[in-house]
């Protein structure tokens, strides 16, 4: 009821965007996790290939959001918004039409291009539209974005049963509607430009020392949260010998999302400082990574699910003290008309930290194969998230996290 309730409040703009995320993790979901399998089994593609498909929709993306984020400076993010849902549903859309390899890489760039337009267009359009309650607007992003993710592989699992690629067009028809929505509904908002060219934005961020600190001590949550498709689902069906396990964990991580996100934010607002909260966030979620390393396997399967279980909840948890401050705080480090760039720089450097560090996750996996997540990926998951923490308190005690002028773009005088 609170989750509605605050929605309400909002103005018009941020109750679509709100709505709209939730369809985009719909439209996203209902094909992605299932892409690799299709690729693999009815194409017959190599695991090189596919590996290099989905490789590339993710360079795309990650080694974009700066781009994007210029753009909706400059564009307007109304524009970069409608873009980016348009993009995806071409690109969504064309993995059903040909099994080409080039028409599937067309796709995966469009695809990933999308994302890198529409990420950063989108936080940027909110922390302008929601003013002094963006904590509050980036919330309600997570729980409507939670409900889709479970939503829509759910949908797609429906939708295989028929063929992939009604999947691909159903996934593609969210988007275009999406699309179609934003061009009618979405207001547009005043442009303001920082008088300099983008290089010299670009510039202006990466000489940020505040900012690329920030961003850095973040790349933690993006690598825990990442574990919640990794090592947790692996952990689940292992120790119970059970698919359903994983499917579990997803709607439990769901409705903690949906019941609490909204009232925990509002009671750490009137409580804790932004920094105390994204610390203890951090703090939260790497020590959620230590019940796994319990040993129950005596126990019935039920049972061995429970540290993992555990551990799911407290990732949640951790996420949901944090990323709506996290996200708040980034326009503050932003100087004028660089809204967007911030954002796109933000979620390029922790992206690409977050990117190595599960790769490294993985690596720790890989070497005890069939039998079950070792203790050593359960604490360098632990020891990344107990890290960023850290990181974030020594911020916070430099005085790094308190909202300051920001830095002037090189082009303005």
């Amino acid at each position: 009821m609170n989750t509605w309730v605050t929605l309400r409040g909002f103005p018009l703009s941020i109750r679509l965007l709100v709505v709209n995320q939730l369809g985009v993790n719909i439209g996203f979901y209902l094909l992605v996790p299932y892409l690799a399998g299709y690729l693999a089994d009815d194409i017959g593609m190599s695991v090189a290939v596919i590996g290099i498909v989905l490789g590339v929709r993710n360079l795309s993306q990650q080694g974009l959001f700066l781009l994007g984020g210029s753009a909706a400076d400059r564009l307007g993010a109304r524009s970069v918004i409608i873009a980016g849902c348009a993009l995806r549903a071409v690109g969504f859309g064309l993995f059903a039409i040909s099994a080409s390899l080039p028409i599937l890489l067309a796709a995966s760039i469009l695809s990933g291009l999308a994302g890198a337009l529409f990420n950063p267009a989108v936080r940027t359009y909110v922390a302008q539209a929601a003013a002094d309650r963006r904590a509050e607007a980036f919330a309600l992003f997570n729980v409507f974005a939670s409900a889709g993710a479970l939503l829509g592989p759910l949908l797609g699992s429906a939708l295989l049963l028929v063929d992939f690629r009604v999947a691909a067009l159903a996934a593609a028809a969210v988007f275009a509607a999406l699309t179609v929505a934003q061009a009618i509904w979405l207001p547009a908002q005043p442009v303001t430009s920082s008088e300099a060219t983008v290089w010299q934005d670009w510039r202006t961020g990466i000489a940020d020392r505040r900012f690329l600190a920030f961003s850095v001590a973040l790349a933690g949550m993006f690598a825990l949260q990442t574990q919640l498709y990794l090592i947790l689902p692996m952990q689940a069906e292992h120790v119970t010998g059970q698919p359903v396990a994983v499917a579990v964990l997803f709607v439990i991580s769901t409705v903690v999302t949906l019941a609490l996100q909204m009232p925990l934010t509002g009671w750490l607002q009137g409580r804790w400082s932004r920094g105390t909260s994204i610390t203890v966030g951090m703090a939260v979620m790497g020590a959620g990574f230590l019940l796994p390393l319990l040993r129950v396997e005596s126990a019935p399967p039920v049972l061995r699910l429970v540290p993992v279980l555990a551990a799911a909840i407290l990732l949640t948890l951790g996420v949901m003290i944090a990323q709506p401050f996290v996200l708040e705080l980034i326009p503050a480090f932003a100087g004028h008309g660089l809204t967007g760039t911030y954002f796109g720089l933000f979620y390029l450097v922790s992206g690409i930290l977050a990117a190595g560090c599960t790769a490294a996750v993985g690596a720790a996996v890989g070497a005890a194969a069939g039998a079950g997540v070792p203790a050593a990926a359960w604490l360098l998951t632990a020891g990344v998230g107990v890290a960023s923490a850290g990181a974030v308190w020594l911020l916070r005690r430099g005085g790094l996290l308190t909202p300051a002028p920001a830095p002037v773009s090189a082009g303005v005088s």
